[in-house]
């Protein structure tokens, strides 16, 4: 068994207050659920109006699938253009 983690440091250009940060980070955070089966919570950031780290979290059988999982999660955010991704940091524990 392989858990994934990952990390998404994030600037959310048009949020003016940390009520305009949260709907946008509802949507982005939302969205990945809906799309792809994993953890998802903001983890950093929770007092900066332009800035978050979301963190992600998934389990399987293969670090394969879980690498592949989080480049597509990485694509999906870009696309959604809500936000940009500064930094990505990627770990997968053996279990």
């Amino acid at each position: 068994m392989y858990v994934g983690l990952c990390a998404f440091d994030i600037h959310i250009e048009h949020a003016q207050s940390l009520k305009a940060k949260r709907q946008i980070l509802k949507k982005i955070i939302d969205n990945i659920k809906n799309k792809f089966p994993v953890s998802v919570a903001e983890v950093d950031g929770q007092d900066l109006w332009q800035r978050a780290v979301i963190g992600i979290a998934i389990v399987s059988s293969s670090s394969s699938i879980i690498e592949s999982i989080f480049t597509k999660i990485e694509d999906f955010v870009e696309n959604l253009h809500l936000c940009n991704v500064i930094n990505v940091k990627k770990e997968i524990f053996t279990w």
